[in-house]
């Protein structure tokens, strides 16, 4: 019995049948919208199972889910850039007019910072990780306490690495508005990390 047939069978009548076609139609179209359109949408819903999750997620319950949520998505966007090293993920979190309040000597302002400081430590450290160990919402701010791993295999200025073991960790502060961080204060522990490196003794 063709699938046809057995809507036939089950409305029973041949404007049933009619019906149950323009339904299948209908169906059908709605299927290739959405085969053609999910590549192009970057929406909250299809990226939301590849982020970090973190292992600890602390919520001002005062706030209204939908913005906790929509915070939340756009830290553990960016927090995935820096472990995947995902550029489009960065573009995504961060606002056009983003702000480091924090950001060393000689790297840029705005989005074109984290871009290149991402590219810079993966140059070094082709399999960098990280988790997300803590993350705490609360009003318009997201924190996020981050452990990086990885081995120092490529290079760092003049020093060539040689495996050595690249663990550290790292927080940072985002003011989230409309749906992305506009502003980030961020801290790393920079004295392990150069004793990792061989920069510095340990």
């Amino acid at each position: 019995m063709s699938f046809l047939s057995k809507v036939w069978f089950v409305t029973g009548s041949a404007s049933g049948l009619r019906r149950s076609i323009a339904e299948v139609r209908l169906l059908n179209l709605m299927a290739i919208v959405v085969t053609f359109s999910t590549p192009v949408i970057y929406s909250f819903a299809a990226d939301t199972p590849l982020l970090l999750e973190p292992h600890n997620l602390i919520v001002d319950h005062s706030l209204p889910k939908e913005e906790a949520d929509t915070q939340i998505i756009a830290a553990r966007r960016y927090d995935t850039f820096w472990s995947t090293g995902d550029e489009t993920l960065a573009r995504a979190s961060l606002a056009p007019n983003f702000v480091d309040n924090t950001f060393p000597a000689g790297r840029p302002q705005g989005i074109a910072g984290p871009l290149a400081a991402s590219r810079l430590m993966r140059f070094a450290i082709p399999d960098l990780r990280c988790e997300i160990e803590q993350m705490i919402v609360a009003g318009d701010r997201v924190v996020t306490h981050l452990r990086f791993r990885g081995h120092f295999t490529g290079r760092f200025g003049q020093f060539q690495g040689q495996g050595q073991t690249i663990n550290f960790i790292a927080t940072d502060i985002y003011r989230v508005a409309d749906g992305r961080i506009a502003e980030n204060w961020h801290i790393e522990d920079n004295l392990t990390l150069q004793q990792e490196l061989g920069l510095i003794p340990k």
